[in-house]
C-alpha cells in the first residue's frame, strides 16, 4: 500500500458540531487518525459536551443528540490532553481550512489552552480535490456531454456548451434528491424550471448571500449577527440598518434589506 512521506506525525481529523458558526457553535465530536512517519496509525474518537443545546437540524445530520453528550466531558476538560495528542503534528482533513481548523483553534482559545498552528503544515483534501479535478465549464462539458470544449471563453461557445450541460444534468439527475453541504435535502431534481430555480437559489435572499431563509425566517448570514433574525436586529439595533446602507454591500443586498424593513415596520 502506498504510504505518505511524513517528516512529522500527521493527524487527519473531522469535527461534528452544533452548527457552522465558528464564534457561536461548539464541537460535539472529534475523530482523529494519527499517522506516524514510520507507518503506524492510531485512531481516536470521542464525543464532547458542548455545554449548549444541539439544534435538532444539526442532530439530524450527524446523529448526535443532547442525551448522547450530557455525560461527556466538556472541551475545556479535554483540551490539555488533546493538545498533547496533537503536539508536533501536522493537520489534514476535508475543508479543514474553511471550517475544522478555525473551529478547533476557537475552542482551544475558549479553553485558554495554547494551540499554535503557524508552525504546522495544514493539508486540505478538498482544496487538492478542487485543484486537480477541475470544476469549470470545460470539465463539466467533458463530464456530462463527453465533448471537448473548443474556443473556450468565446461567449457563444460557452453559452452553447452550458445549454448542453444543463440538458444533460436534468436528464442524468431527474428523480434524484439533492442535498446541501450540511446534508439537508434541498429538492428532488425535476425537469421543471421552478424546481431547478429552487435548487439553485435554495435559501438565499440576496444574491451575495448576506441574508438567508432558515425555517422560513429571514436571518443574517455574516458578522456578529450571523444566525439572528433580520427583523429582530433591525428592531433592537436600528443603527445596523444605517451601517449596512452606508457600507460596502451590494445594491441588491441593500434593496432586499430595505424591503424587509419596510414590510416589518411600516405596516
Amino acid at each position: 500500500m502506498f504510504q505518505l512521506n511524513l517528516k512529522n506525525p500527521l493527524v487527519v481529523f473531522d469535527l461534528e458540531t452544533t452548527g457552522t458558526s465558528i464564534s457561536q457553535d461548539r464541537i460535539v465530536e472529534i475523530a482523529m487518525i494519527k499517522a506516524m512517519p514510520e507507518g503506524t496509525v492510531e485512531e481516536k474518537c470521542r464525543k464532547i459536551n458542548p455545554t449548549v443545546p444541539i439544534p435538532h437540524e444539526s442532530s439530524l445530520i450527524h446523529g448526535i443528540y443532547d442525551d448522547d453528550v450530557k455525560e461527556e466531558p466538556t472541551f475545556k476538560q479535554v483540551a490539555k490532553s488533546l493538545a498533547q495528542f496533537l503536539e508536533g503534528c501536522d493537520l489534514a482533513g476535508f475543508n479543514v481550512l474553511g471550517f475544522d481548523v478555525p473551529m478547533l483553534v476557537e475552542e482551544f482559545l475558549r479553553a485558554d489552552v495554547n494551540f499554535e498552528v503557524e508552525n504546522r503544515k495544514i493539508l486540505d483534501v478538498q482544496k487538492i480535490f478542487h485543484l486537480m479535478e477541475k470544476r469549470n465549464l470545460t470539465a463539466a462539458y467533458k463530464f456530462y456531454c463527453d465533448k471537448d470544449l473548443e474556443n473556450a471563453h468565446s461567449a457563444l461557445a460557452d453559452t452553447k456548451a452550458t445549454y448542453e450541460v444543463l440538458v444533460s444534468q436534468v436528464e442524468k439527475y431527474e428523480g434524484q434528491e439533492a442535498f446541501d453541504n450540511l446534508g439537508k435535502r434541498v429538492a428532488t431534481v425535476e425537469n421543471d424550471m421552478s424546481v431547478l430555480h429552487e435548487l439553485t437559489i435554495s435559501n438565499r435572499i440576496d444574491f451575495a448571500g448576506r441574508m438567508i431563509l432558515k425555517d422560513g425566517i429571514e436571518i443574517f448570514n455574516f458578522g456578529k449577527h450571523r444566525g439572528k433574525p433580520v427583523t429582530e436586529i433591525l428592531d433592537k439595533e436600528p443603527g445596523f440598518y444605517d451601517w449596512m446602507m452606508k457600507g460596502d454591500f451590494s445594491l441588491d443586498t441593500k434593496r432586499k434589506l430595505t424591503q424587509i424593513k419596510l414590510r416589518a415596520f411600516n405596516k
